[in-house]
C-alpha cells in the first residue's frame, strides 16, 4: 500500500507528480529544484540554488515525522559538473551522521531550466 505525502512547506508540483510517496518503510522523495513554498525561483548562485532544494527537501521529510539521517540514497541532476564542488559542499552540510548513498549526473537540461536537482529516498526506521 502507498500513501502520498505532499508538505504546504514546499513548493507545489509542476506536473502529475506528489512530493512524495510513502511504501513499506521508505519515502520517495520527488526531485526538487530551487523553487520556494510561494513559487519563487531561487537562482542567484548554485549555492543558493542548493539550498532551497535541501530546504523543499527537509520539509518534505519533516511532513512524514523523518530528518537528513532518514535519507538512505539520493540523485543530484547537475546541468553543469563544473558546479559538482560547490552543491558538494552544501549538500554534505545538511548531513551530520553516514552519509547517503548518492550519484551525481550531468543532464543536458532540468525542469525550470534550473542548474540542480535533488531527489532522496528515506526509511523510517533506522538499524
Amino acid at each position: 500500500m502507498k500513501k502520498v505525502v505532499n508538505s504546504p512547506n514546499a513548493p507545489a508540483a509542476i506536473g502529475p507528480y506528489s512530493h512524495s510517496v510513502k511504501a513499506n518503510g521508505f519515502l520517495f522523495v520527488s526531485g526538487q529544484v530551487a523553487r520556494t513554498p510561494s513559487g519563487e525561483m531561487i537562482m542567484n548562485t548554485i549555492e543558493e540554488e542548493t539550498h532551497q532544494i535541501m530546504h523543499n527537501i527537509r520539509a518534505i521529510l519533516e511532513e512524514s515525522n523523518l530528518n537528513f539521517d532518514h535519507v538512505v540514497k539520493a540523485t543530484i541532476f547537475l546541468k553543469n559538473m563544473d558546479d559538482f564542488a560547490k552543491v558538494n559542499q552544501v549538500y554534505g552540510s545538511y548531513f551530520f551522521q553516514d552519509y547517503p548513498a548518492r550519484e551525481t549526473v550531468q543532464v543536458a537540461k532540468l525542469p525550470l531550466d534550473v542548474n540542480v536537482e535533488i531527489s532522496v529516498i528515506a526509511v523510517e526506521k533506522i538499524d
